[in-house]
């Protein structure tokens, strides 16, 4: 994968996931003001960190963008060369791209941010690890505490500390109850009460949901909503603990322990801060929320509520999430097939024939998309290794109403090499009918030719075979290469006559410094996600290999960008890629 294009996915994941975050905060903050018991429902909480950490995963995961089943009208430079260019045809064909490119703005943009990331991140860590440490330090600077009534074999190992802080739990493998000393002062129902409140946080594994809570906090630290609902998990914990503690209970000792916890909070002196993202304290909440944890202690019904106001607050963020899938589009950097980015996208690749070293790669290499017309050199192996084909003027096939014909040169009795220079879509589907279905997907399966998926033919109608237009095939410029390769190598078990015409076929105009050009366009187009033809962009492929002196270098170069209605996206892709190649290759 291309460390630009992952550094981008990245950046854009996480614009969504702060999108996300203030989406998903909004819909709980609403749920809780029309359901106040919610506030005590910690499974709403986790959930809606959940939802805000898939959506960055997913914001990140290949957007598979359908294509255009015909092809765009395609008119080779070879056809036109004398002819005067209109003055924006020269402008298009003039800009010409080098080979190697300078990152873009957007890269850098990117690798900035994930620098900054790893900054914060690591920041986040260290303060989560300092806090874990001052907890375990304050830990080991107390006493055990014997005698305690609700102790078990298996509970907690109590520490008593001379320290203002709350009684609290902490410790994932070996949870450990920490008491302070100032809690002698309390009357002994209310030191019962506090107990079997750390006791409660335990049995219930709430270090477990705090753990989870505060680890996607320091991944996404970025996003502000993730403390938040990381907070509101812990709020919901200790107003789930007050009503499992008090449940049944007379109202004496809700009075006792409710005098428990705001004596409690006025004692405490000393914040630990950090720590509390390993711990869970006792009236470790803010004075301003204090009210909130009474009112609930004072009105029991509450807790009655808890089952279907839970049900509400799953429903409305899944509601939520919903939503994050449906903008997904809109926020998403998007892919075509395996990565292609959904605005623009340029690759180069260059190999070396007969090592296979990597002469040049620049761009999204790896992105899979439809093949169109650079699929007619399989197309042609195929044909010339069964016998369909015989040479490059051998057969010749009138055209029959009913064949595909935009393009008005196609109209007319077709030969190999008229096929091939004009990339006539019929002529390609006849060669394919007559070798069938199966004939076709195992000369594909021999080639390992991209995905290797036909399945766009299962639906063709009078048997046309179009995977190549459809999307069902799919191929990246590496794996172009890579079929290239094998070509030229004659690597892929097909007879020497295959091989031979059908570089005869492809072969172009010598380049000035000698080396003989061998090449394949394709162009087509791409759909927006609502399946309606996107007229603003346009996929070009120019695929092929140069030979000079025994050497042979293949190449691949794609681009997915806006459409130029003067020029379809193949031919001109050639024409600049042609223009640049021989101070290339006097380079490599």
């Amino acid at each position: 994968m291309n460390a630009d294009l992952l550094a981008i996915r990245f950046l854009f994941a996480s614009a969504g996931c702060l999108a996300a975050g203030a989406l998903i905060w909004g819909v709980t903050l609403l749920l809780r003001r029309r359901l106040p018991a919610l506030a005590a429902q910690r499974s709403v909480w986790l959930l809606a960190q959940l939802a805000i950490a898939a959506t960055f995963v997913l914001l990140q995961a290949p957007q598979t963008q359908r294509l255009q089943v015909a092809p765009v009208f395609e008119v080779d430079a070879s056809a036109i060369a004398d002819v005067p260019a209109a003055p924006a045809l020269s402008a298009a064909a003039n800009r010409v791209q080098p080979l190697a490119r300078e990152r873009s703005w957007l890269a850098w943009a990117a690798w900035v941010w994930m620098l900054a990331y790893a900054i914060g991140l690591a920041a986040a860590a260290l303060r989560l690890w300092q806090g874990q440490r001052m907890v375990s330090r304050l830990a080991r600077l107390g006493s055990p505490l014997a005698g305690l009534e609700h102790a078990t074999s298996a509970a907690p190992r109590a520490i008593e500390v001379d320290a203002p802080v709350s009684p609290m739990l902490f410790g994932l493998w070996r949870a450990r109850l920490i008491v302070p000393l100032s809690l002698r002062e309390f009357d002994p129902l209310q030191q019962r009460l506090i107990i079997e409140h750390e006791l409660t946080h335990w049995r219930r594994r709430d270090l477990w949901w705090l753990a989870a809570a505060t680890l996607l906090q320091v991944l996404f630290w970025f996003n502000p909503a993730m403390r938040i609902l990381r907070n509101q998990l812990a709020w919901s914990q200790e107003l789930g603990c007050d009503r499992d503690v008090l449940r049944g209970r007379i109202e004496l000792e809700r009075k006792a322990y409710a005098m428990a916890l705001v004596a409690q909070l006025r004692m405490q002196r000393v914040a630990l801060g950090h720590a509390m993202g390993h711990a869970l304290a006792f009236g470790g909440v803010r004075s301003d929320s204090m009210a909130s944890r009474l009112a609930l202690i004072r009105a029991p019904g509450l807790a009655r509520r808890a089952g279907w106001t839970r049900c509400a607050g799953l429903l409305g963020l899944g509601a939520a999430f919903a939503a994050n899938l449906a903008l997904q589009p809109a926020l998403a950097w998007h892919d075509h097939g395996d990565g292609a980015a959904a605005r623009s996208i340029d690759c180069t690749i260059m190999i070396d024939a007969a090592t296979g070293e990597h002469l040049v790669e620049q761009g999204a290499c790896d992105a899979r998309v439809t093949p169109a017309s650079t699929f007619n050199i399989a197309v042609s192996l195929m044909g010339y290794d069964s016998g369909i084909l015989r040479d490059a003027h051998a057969p010749a096939w009138p055209f029959k109403p009913g064949y595909s014909d935009w393009n008005p040169s196609w109209r007319g009795t077709t030969d190999p090499a008229i096929w091939i220079r004009e990339s006539t879509v019929w002529y390609a589907q006849q060669v394919a009918a007559r070798l069938g279905a199966d004939g076709v997907r195992n000369y594909v399966e021999r080639f390992d030719y991209g995905n290797r998926d036909l399945s766009g033919d299962a639906a063709a109608p009078d048997g046309k075979m179009d995977a190549w237009f459809s999307g069902a095939l799919q191929i990246s410029p590496i794996e172009q290469t890579a079929f290239l390769r094998k070509v030229v190598n004659r690597e892929l078990g097909v007879s020497p006559h295959a091989y031979d015409t059908t570089a005869q076929l492809l072969r172009l105009a010598p380049l000035a410094n000698g080396w003989d050009v061998y090449g394949k366009t394709g162009t087509a187009r791409p759909l927006r996600p609502d399946g309606a033809e996107d007229p603003t962009r346009a996929y070009g492929w120019f695929v092929g290999w140069a030979s000079r002196n025994g050497r042979t270098i293949v190449f691949a170069r794609f681009v997915l960008q806006p459409r130029d209605p003067h020029s379809a996206a193949g031919p001109a892709l050639k024409r600049a890629f042609l223009r640049a190649l021989p101070a290339t290759l006097d380079t490599l």
